[in-house]
């Protein structure tokens, strides 16, 4: 691969055939030309390459649900801790690692330790490719002792004077005085020191939140046939519901991994309203994804994650013999309708803060989860006069005639249809907050309140309007329709 540079093309990565014939990286393209005629190169492409190895790391998920890309970009790590025993221990799994890796075409240097600086040295300057490297625990100080000063990833500045000093191996910063090495190079030679030792946490962010509860199953064989994945699919959501019930937890969003023999994954994932540990019900919402799935050359492991839990304790059946899981019909069809549809096209209203109509709910989808208390509004109770259950999105103007102007009106006249009026209840005043209310408005008295009717025409049709802001002499106010009982 080649890269721009200051002074023309140089090579940034090259094979095996490119390095035995005499060139490397950072060799000029031309002088790498000179020196091996016949070498062939191609234009590097970072993002592609940082796009290859975050898909690889996805992939490896396999093994263990905490994976992240190399801050560097040629490398992935993996913290395999309580994973090892799934595949024989931690040999067994790196070994397992490196035979899938060297059948997709990867050169591999593969290392277990105890800490991620340690096995990153072995891997960039003791391990041989193909040879996965396990550590001893406890074991890291004696083999970093032999490895050069650069496998602790400082900067080449840093590395070239530690080396001037005489400090060529990582083995002879061990008993030197520290506060002179800090005073001369910082903080960074001991402190990636004290990481790879085990003496200071390291933290290495994974490439997607990990998540509370995980279930895995892996075939002998890779499967294809749906029969074969509907089948896997119950028994990974049975063991799910079983870590969900001994907990007391219920799922509001699981994920469902497919790992190919072809190293590509994908995943489905659903959502509910409530949480659930109903593995019928969970198993008929990843039913209706599952129709058009492609298994490509075949599955080899399944991976089921609960994404988000919250607490749901055992329900009691009541005395006419009624369960909880009959009375939960609604929300199961919300469930269906929501991960088939999708998520934003099913909407619940949510309370808000406000006392005006249509500022006191707003729609949010009805898979979300709803942390919003009962009484959206601390002392305030529900509004005693009813509400309409149709509003308008904005409150349209009417003509209307009244005959004392703070009286409900006895007609009215919207989008050039007269409704005479038969029955009025009201006024009910519903106003704004006052922090949304212009200063001058509140000094002057004109603050926006409004007078709320109901009332039914002739026809029997029952409407909600209301005269917007207090009634002054020598100004006609203004009516609103803003929506419809039933």
């Amino acid at each position: 691969m080649v890269i721009a540079g200051s002074g023309g093309p140089r090579l940034a990565a090259v094979n095996r055939a490119a390095e035995a014939g005499g060139v490397g990286p950072g060799m000029p393209l031309a002088h790498a030309r000179a020196v091996l005629p016949g070498l062939e190169a191609a234009g590097a492409d970072p993002k592609g390459d940082h796009r290859a190895l975050a898909a690889l790391a996805q992939w490896a998920g396999r093994y263990t649900p905490w994976t992240a890309t190399d801050a560097e970009g040629n490398g992935i790590w993996l913290d395999i801790s309580g994973c090892a025993h799934l595949f024989g221990g931690e040999a067994a799994l790196m070994a397992d690692l490196d035979r899938r890796l060297t059948a997709l075409g990867y050169e591999t240097r593969l290392a277990a330790a105890d800490t991620p600086g340690a096995a990153w040295a072995v891997t960039h300057f003791a391990a041989a490719s193909g040879t996965p490297a396990v550590i001893p625990s406890g074991a890291q100080t004696e083999v970093l002792a032999t490895l050069p000063v650069a496998a602790l990833r400082l900067q080449p500045d840093v590395v070239e004077g530690l080396r001037r000093m005489g400090l060529r191996r990582i083995g002879d910063l061990l008993n030197v005085p520290r506060a002179p090495l800090t005073v001369r190079f910082g903080a960074a030679p001991l402190q990636r020191l004290d990481q790879a030792l085990g003496h200071t946490d390291e933290s290495i962010k994974p490439h997607r939140p990990l998540p509370p509860m995980r279930t895995r199953l892996a075939f002998a064989e890779p499967i294809s046939q749906r029969s074969d994945i509907d089948a896997a699919l119950g028994q990974l959501l049975d063991a799910m519901c079983r870590q969900l019930a001994a907990t007391r937890q219920g799922a509001r969003g699981l994920r469902l991994n497919f790992y190919r023999t072809d190293a590509t994954t994908f995943e489905v994932t659903i959502g509910t309203s409530r949480p659930v540990r109903d593995a019928d019900h969970l198993d008929r919402l990843f039913r209706n994804k599952l129709d058009n799935i492609d298994a490509g050359f075949g599955i080899e492991a399944m991976i089921l994650a609960a994404t988000v839990t919250d607490p749901l304790d055992p329900a009691q059946a009541d005395l006419q013999g009624d369960s909880a899981k009959e009375r939960t019909g609604v929300t199961d069809l919300i469930d269906r309708l929501g991960n088939r549809l999708g998520p934003k096209r099913v909407l619940r209203l949510q309370p808000r803060a406000s006392h005006l109509p249509e500022r006191a709910s707003r729609p949010v989808s009805a898979l979300a989860r709803d942390d919003t208390p009962a009484d959206p509004l601390p002392g305030n109770k529900a509004p005693r006069a009813p509400r309409p259950v149709r509003l308008l999105p904005t409150p349209e103007p009417i003509e209307v005639m009244a005959p004392v102007p703070d009286h409900p009106p006895v007609m009215f006249r919207w989008r050039r249809a007269q409704h005479r009026i038969t029955r009025a209840d009201g006024p009910e005043r519903i106003g704004p907050e006052w922090w949304l209310e212009p200063p001058r408005a509140l000094a002057g008295g004109q603050s926006r309140i409004r007078d709320y009717f109901r009332i039914e025409d002739t026809d029997g049709v029952r409407f909600w309007v209301y005269r917007a802001g207090p009634y002054q002499a020598g100004t006609p106010p203004k009516w609103y329709l803003h929506g419809f009982f039933p």
